[in-house]
């Protein structure tokens, strides 16, 4: 008997080749997957213009920051999208708009007057800002001679008219504008409005408790004599042989009692009055570079240019006024940098800072030099600077205003 095969139809072969094709597809596409584990995509950027982005490393966000992680990620939303406005009135060739001076132991109120209009956050539609700044310039005022009195008359009629000029103050009643002063006067004229001192955020250099400062609403303005008369010190603690070392005018309670108790001191180059031109050019800078521990006491007021010069030169600066709301004390652990007490400690200074282990002034010396960018004033500002620092410092207060 002869078996007759039956060809095949035409439908079966067709369904034979597509199974093959899809067997190779996917054959071809699992082995471009492997090939893609190996090797890299190509980068988006070439190398060079990678090296000119700065990627935050752990050093720059360590624990000398209270939480190094809102610092970061709030520092980089501010640059993003913070905005302010600078009302246009007033005369600059009076007290207004423009900075007197960017030197001396005040310049910290006219670089900010400078930096305002020199940075990215200016902007000159008052409908997308957050914030607004109210440009009168007390060091102005003093440069011109103007009385107190007086000074109080111009703030107040200043105000006045920009609440009635402009819609933005009747908003929030003023708590999204700002003034800034540095001179222990400034704070005094703004007394002329007292809906300012109330509602505004006062940026000032004399933050004191006990004076009507409100921590959660003003900011503690960082008072910096620049310019700096020798470069910045620090990583040289083999060369800081002196324990502590304070030289200035007993001017305050807490600076008499200071110089009474331990002028005379072997350990302790305590001064009873500032260090006299005439034994040397720039001595007195030049003892911060030799000292470990330099006493900050209050002035006049709660604030003192002292510290910042400490810091800038390498020498942990001893804090001893009370009442003082520490400059960005809500970002920065002082403590991580510097030795803070109260001035009924100062009977028992030396003692207190010979019982600060060499590990623990090693550390603390070397946690300054990290905070030096946060003093410094530049034109035009630059990032993480004490410009920057206070337009964070703004940026975190504007979150709390309600419209």
């Amino acid at each position: 008997m002869t078996i007759t095969t039956k060809p095949s139809s035409p439908l079966c072969s067709l369904k034979g080749s597509l199974l093959t094709v899809a067997a190779l597809t996917l054959l071809s596409l699992f082995y471009l997957s492997l090939d893609s584990l190996r090797t890299p995509p190509p980068p988006s950027l070439s190398a060079a213009a990678e090296s000119t982005i700065h990627v935050p490393t752990d050093e720059d966000y360590s624990d000398v920051y209270h939480s190094p992680d809102s610092f970061r990620l709030n520092y980089a939303e501010m640059e993003r999208k913070f905005k302010v406005y600078i009302y246009p009135d007033g005369d600059p060739a009076t007290f207004y708009q423009t900075p007197r001076k960017l030197t001396g132991k005040y310049a910290s109120e006219g670089y900010f007057f400078q930096n305002i209009r020199e940075s990215r956050f200016r902007t000159l539609d008052p409908e997308e800002a957050h914030l607004f700044f109210v440009p009168v310039s007390p060091h102005k005022m003093r440069g011109k001679g103007t009385l107190y009195e007086d000074m109080t008359v111009i703030v107040r009629d200043y105000v006045d008219g920009l609440i009635a000029k402009y819609p933005y103050w009747n908003r929030t009643l003023g708590a999204d504008h700002f003034f800034v002063t540095c001179h222990d006067v400034g704070v005094r004229a703004f007394e002329g409005s007292p809906v300012m001192i109330k509602n505004a955020i006062r940026v000032v250099c004399s933050p004191s408790y006990n004076v009507s400062f409100v921590p959660h609403k003003d900011v503690a303005l960082p008072q910096v004599l620049q310019p700096f008369a020798l470069p910045a010190g620090g990583n040289d603690v083999e060369n800081r042989t002196t324990l502590g070392f304070w030289a200035g005018h007993r001017n305050s309670k807490i600076r008499v009692i200071l110089a009474r108790v331990w002028e005379n001191d072997t350990e302790l180059d305590i001064s009873n009055n500032r260090i006299n031109r005439a034994t040397g050019h720039l001595v007195y800078q030049k003892r911060f570079y030799r000292t470990k521990f330099c006493i900050c006491p209050g002035g006049s007021q709660v604030n003192s240019a002292r510290i910042t010069d400490s810091i800038h030169y390498g020498c942990v600066p001893v804090i001893l006024s009370d009442y003082y709301d520490l400059p960005f004390n809500d970002i920065l652990n002082w403590r991580k940098f510097a030795v803070v007490l109260r001035e009924r400690d100062v009977y028992n200074l030396k003692q207190i800072l010979k019982s600060i282990p060499q590990s623990e002034f090693v550390s603390l010396h070397n946690n300054l030099v990290k905070v030096q960018k946060h003093f410094q004033w530049n034109s035009p500002p630059v990032k993480f600077d004490a410009f920057h620092m206070i337009m964070y410092e703004l940026w975190l207060r504007h979150h709390v205003i309600k419209y």
